[in-house]
């Protein structure tokens, strides 16, 4: 079977990307041919160092929420510091220990089901439970009689919503790190098109909003997976992915087109096959524990209006007319499903079968496009399959710069920062949006272009060099 990872020595990205080559000058111009490889410092490890720079960083920029333990509501906005974390700790019952998927009348009419997928709702369990113990196994009987909007003035409770979000963030910081390294071996021969990732704003940003990290660790496993021309296993992350975030599904399609043009299709039935039993699997704890608020995501997302940064929040106020959560439904699957037989078509057109990658990102995108609610993290969606669908940092940098002014924008005018004189239209606000969705769909028509005119591929077309010069090695030093 034919993989999507080449042979051959790495691709320096001083010859292959303009913009590295640029900054290159100044520190002595793009590789030359008398620079040495490093004993060590590979570019597997280079970018795991600069992954976890970034989301150090990253984490730095929250210490304001962190400081004041998320408690005052016009600071978490202002500084953009705000995560779901805190919040759901006491109001899902992780502050109680208590299991996500209990039926329990008592424990429901207390406590809103979580209305995450249950890869998520295990996660929090797990490191509530962690972090009972770092706190020193507090007494939670005080709780069970404490209304939940109360259990933030007890005692000890600040330091654990602290600890809670703490070891998360360890924990995303660790998918993250693997989500690099997975992405560096999906094509041995260009490592540093997880550059992109490992030194990506909207990872800094972004990354301990709330659970979306666990899902960018399967796509990036099952990107590598597939790589290596393991269809059961790359099918298998797929279910675990769609067991934690419903979109890794959409690979799916990708794969179909990959093996349909590859007359391969058993591969894509069996990928399908085992990502259906691995969602089983998943799935089969909380069905069993609590088949009612296990349906609580479904009926959530379907019952679900206009939300923030959608297309559909933007037509509503504009018009200010109310769209029903049928119509959105209707029309949004609708234009989905025609986005998907546009990819489908552009897949099986184009002149080289498509990689993975640039399938997956041009269906997720098209979800994104249409969906009823573009939360600020869910850009971590896009980024494992962008920076692979187009290792280029012109384009990179000028779709996160979009993505960059709506995360500033949402959090603006969650804040109240863009109504002038407390009126109820969010023109400000319709342009972050507006600005979103242009620059998805800049790196949507790069992508077309790619699988319409491989020449332009940075992947595809052959390495540019001049005489002088040759491939990159490894991570390498100038003598």
């Amino acid at each position: 079977m034919t993989t999507e990872s080449s042979e051959g020595l790495p691709v320096a990205p001083t010859h292959d990307d303009p913009v590295v080559r640029a900054l290159s000058e100044s520190v002595g111009g793009p590789l030359g041919r008398h620079a040495g490889r490093h004993p060590w410092w590979t570019p597997a490890r280079v970018l795991l160092a600069l992954t976890a720079i970034v989301f150090a960083l990253g984490l730095v920029q929250k210490t304001t929420c962190f400081s004041q333990s998320w408690g005052n509501g016009q600071t978490r906005y202002t500084h953009m510091c705000y995560s779901d974390l805190p919040y759901l700790y006491t109001g899902r019952g992780f502050s109680e220990l208590q299991w996500p998927y209990d039926d329990d009348p008592v424990i429901r009419t207390k406590y809103e089901a979580m209305e995450y997928p249950v890869g998520i709702s295990y996660w929090a369990w797990g490191t509530a439970w962690v972090t009972h113990w770092l706190a020193g196994s507090p007494d939670i009987s005080v709780r069970e009689l404490t209304a939940v909007d109360d259990l933030w003035g007890l005692k000890g409770m600040v330091r654990e919503v602290r600890l809670f979000v703490s070891v998360n963030a360890v924990g995303f910081g660790l998918l993250a790190l693997l989500s690099t390294w997975l992405l560096t071996r999906v094509n041995r021969r260009r490592p540093w098109d997880a550059a992109a990732f490992a030194l990506s704003p909207a990872l800094l940003l972004t990354g301990i909003i709330n659970w979306d990290m666990l899902a960018v660790a399967t796509v990036a496993a099952a990107l590598w997976a597939w790589a290596r021309g393991r269809p059961l296993l790359t099918g298998i992350f797929i279910g675990i992915g769609t067991a934690t975030k419903l979109y890794p599904l959409f690979l799916l399609g990708g794969l179909v087109v990959i093996c349909w043009r590859q007359r391969r299709l058993s591969d894509a039935v069996g990928a399908a096959a085992a990502g259906f039993l691995a969602w089983v699997v998943v799935d089969v704890p909380a069905m069993l524990t609590g088949p009612d608020t296990w349906k609580v995501f479904w009926r959530f997302n379907a019952d679900r209006g206009t939300d923030w940064g959608s297309l559909w929040l933007m037509a509503s106020q504009m018009t200010q007319k109310t769209i029903s959560p049928h119509t959105i439904n209707q029309w949004s699957w609708a234009l989905f499903a025609a986005w998907c037989v546009g990819v489908l078509i552009i897949g099986l057109k184009a002149p080289r079968t498509p990689r993975l990658a640039q399938l997956g990102f041009l269906i997720v995108a098209g979800f994104l496009l249409v969906n009823k609610v573009y939360s600020p993290q869910y850009v971590l969606w896009l980024l494992p399959l962008a920076v692979l669908a187009r290792p280029r940092w012109r384009d990179q940098l000028i779709w996160q710069a979009c993505e960059v002014v709506y995360f500033a924008g949402i959090w603006w005018e969650l804040g109240g920062l863009f109504k002038a004189g407390g009126g109820s239209q969010d023109p400000f606000y319709w342009i972050t949006i507006i600005v979103r969705v242009l620059g998805e769909l800049y790196l949507v028509g790069v992508v077309v272009r790619d699988l319409l005119l491989p020449e332009r591929d940075p992947v595809e077309r052959p390495e540019e060099l001049d005489d002088e010069e040759e491939v990159e090695p490894a991570f390498a030093i100038r003598s």
